[in-house]
This record gives C-alpha cells, structure tokens and sequence, in this order.
C-alpha cells in the first residue's frame, strides 16, 4: 500500500543556501520503507493550460514591438510553457507583461521578467537570446565581471561643478533563499523586509540611519521624504503592474536612509533591494567609494543570515529585469549642456561614448534648461567600476566640448572614437 504525503516546508533540505527538494514534490512511501517521487504538482494551474493545444494558447504577438515578442517563436513556446521553476513560476509568468503591454514602434522594451533566480536557467532557450539582444551580443558562454573595489577608478573627484549639478550610483539586490517580486508571497515579502531592517538598523558610522516602512510612516516623515525625493510610490506602469510587482501595496515596502541622507535603500519595490549613493556636486569617485563600502556591508550581514546576494559568473547580479542583469548598476550625473546638447553631433557622442540621457525627472521625461541625467549604457559584460569609469572619462570630455560651445570654437576634432 503506498501512502502520499506532501513535503512539509520547515523540513525542506537545504543546501548552498537552495532547496534541495522543491516543497511541491509529492512523495509516495511503501511499507517496505521505499520512497518514490509520485508527482510533481508545482503548478496546477500550469497542468490545466496543458490540455490545450500550442496553438490554443500561443499569444498573438502581432502587434507588439519588444524583444520577448522577437524571440518567442511558437516551436520555444511550445517546448517551455509545460516547465516552471521549483517555486512554481512558468512561461506564462515569464512572458505576461510582455504580453500585455505591445510596446512603442519607436522603443524596444524587454517584454519579460524573472520570478526567481531559477527563471534564468528553467527558461534559458528564451531569456538567453533577449539578453543577447538587450546586452550586445552577450552569448551564453560569456562571463560576466564583478568589480566593487572602489579604488580602482581613476579620478571622478574633479567633474567641474560649476556643471555637474549632482552625482549619483544605484543598483539592485536580490537576496537568495526567496522568489522575485513578480512571484514572491506576502510572507516572503515581510521576511524580506524584516531581514533588510536587521541588516540596516546595525550599520554603524557614516551609514547609521532609519528605516521607514511606506504603511507605518508619520505624515511629518511621509513629507520630508517627499521633500527629499526619497519616497517612491506604488508604481502605474502598465510594465510594472502587469508583472504583478505591485501586488498587497504598500505592504512590506520601505525607505531606509542615512542621516547624511547620502546612502539610500529601497525595499520591495522593483527588486529586493534598490541600493544608492548620491550627493550634491561632481564628486562622483566619494559618491562610488560610498556604494561600494555599503553594499559590501550589507551582505556581509545578510551572509550571516545563509542570505548572499543572488549572483553568478555567468549573469553576475540576478535581477528581477533582464535589462538590468550583470551590474544592475546606472551610474550619473545632472550635467549643464544647453550648447552640446543642440549640436547635431550629440546623440551621436553620447553612442560612442557608451553613454545614455535622460532629463533630470526621469526616462520620459524632457530636459530643463539644458541640464541631463547622463549614465552608462551598459549593465552587463563589463564592471562597475568599467561602467562608472565610462561616465568619469565621457563627462569630462562633454564638459570640455561644452565650454569650446560657449567660445564659438569647434568640437569636430573633439569628436570620440568608439568605445
């Protein structure tokens, strides 16, 4: 006679910090004491869509521009959508937002997200060619490179700040043991604050600050946040909420500061962690040395916890976005360009350069009396010091062109090779 029982979650065996058997796997046990995997029932919802045909459940991707919809062809939709992660996240999962959302005939958006660390691997005969789409030919064979020792950047102290108005370095974390955003449980999500309070709350030194949960903050406090552009809101993106990343707002959510309200840390919003180090003027080689010592600081407590930071030699960072695999990190600077920034060459620098802009509000946002949000292109194939070094070098050099602007010189011999 064989006897079905479910694998209770508090025995699960544990090793390198991962499950070593899903908690879904439905056992069978005989008499004789022998024991055989019966089922593994991870995702029922998933076993239902299986009685229908490809075709029935392939979406129309007619009129979407994003590179999910460019690389979900109906052969890799049929041979992924039966599998599913060991938390239970599935193509559909995968690929929803993407769905929903067609895109921008002018703006290539990722059109797909990652619900666990396992996504990445479970799923790899979609995201592996996304990635090498968004990240540059990045193929599956590459290694990515880790580089958080600050004094490895060269110069960064001396951008002119009678142009570079602020300076600022941010990346995610996210912290293995539990699901992403997109997936996570409420559970899962209070675990996650609860472990990031622990971990903030023992910073000492020029980190030392306070948490504050979104739904337990004073009024007093929810207005100096506000005032200080710290407090991010429940998000409206269609991309956003369409992933589910929005789900039990505000519960679980937080903003940690230090006094000197330099060392910032988002919890639960986009990922586990939204990590930033920022101060007014051109100082970007202090504002790097901050994020590198921080974040350093921060895993080493959460490793006390068997909770490291999602990362491996191939992708480096996980995130919960494609787009932002490797380093995660945007590194930037608000820079005065009103007389580069209407030369018919700027687009054309800031590509060479390997570097992006943005208006100082944000990605859609237009600039405002010449001044741009510059940073780094790249996310991933390339460290964080390469990447922020690309902004130190590339900002200096429109500085330098900026001021031949304001003589009525030429900036045509000035014009960089490609990076």
């Amino acid at each position: 006679m064989l006897k079905s029982i479910s694998w209770p979650s508090w025995a699960t065996p544990i090793v390198g910090g991962q499950d070593l058997i899903p908690r879904s796997v439905t056992f069978l046990f005989s008499k004789a004491g022998g024991v055989k995997i019966a089922a593994m029932a991870k995702n029922c919802h998933n076993d239902y869509k299986m009685k229908f045909s490809t075709d029935d459940e392939y979406p129309d991707l007619s009129q979407h521009n994003n590179h999910m919809a460019k690389r979900l062809t109906k052969e890799v939709y049929d041979k992924l959508r039966g599998k599913s992660t060991p938390s239970g996240f599935t193509l559909d999962d995968v690929i929803q937002t993407g769905v929903d959302n067609p895109g921008h005939p002018f703006i290539m958006t990722v059109g797909c997200v990652a619900g666990d660390e396992e996504s990445y691997e479970v799923f790899k005969d979609l995201l592996d060619p996304i990635i090498s789409d968004r990240h540059g030919g990045y193929k599956p064979t590459d290694k990515h490179k880790t580089d958080l020792n600050f004094e490895n950047l060269k110069g960064g102290d001396d951008l002119d700040p009678n142009y570079v108005l602020s300076s600022r370095v941010r990346t995610g974390r996210s912290i293995k043991g539990f699901t992403l955003p997109p997936h996570n449980s409420r559970g899962e999500r209070r675990a996650i604050q609860n472990l990031s309070i622990e971990a903030l709350s023992s910073l000492e030194g020029e980190f030392k600050g306070k948490y504050y949960p979104l739904d337990g903050m004073t009024d007093a406090e929810q207005e100096q946040l506000i005032a200080d552009h710290f407090l991010f809101d429940k998000p409206v993106s269609p991309l956003l909420t369409c992933a589910g990343m929005a789900r039990d707002w505000p519960d679980a959510r937080g903003i940690w500061h230090n006094e000197n309200k330099t060392f910032l840390v988002w919890v639960n919003e986009e990922d586990h962690l939204r990590v930033i180090s920022m101060q007014l003027g051109g100082n970007m080689k202090e504002v790097f040395r901050r994020f590198c010592v921080g974040l350093q600081k921060i895993e080493e407590i959460f490793k006390k916890h068997n909770h490291g930071f999602m990362w491996n030699e191939h992708l480096g960072y996980i995130l919960t976005c494609p787009s932002n695999l490797g380093t995660g990190l945007r590194g930037g600077v608000h820079v005065k360009l009103p007389k580069l920034s209407t030369h018919a060459k700027f687009e054309e620098i800031l590509t060479r350069l390997r570097l992006q802009k943005r208006g100082t509000g944000g990605v859609d946002t237009a600039s405002v009396g010449g001044v741009f949000d510059i940073s780094n292109a790249d996310r991933l194939g390339s460290s964080e010091v390469d990447q922020v070094q690309l902004v130190v070098d590339g900002v200096k050099l429109m500085i330098e062109m900026e001021k031949k602007l304001e003589k009525g010189e030429s900036i045509d011999g000035m014009i960089p090779a490609q990076k």
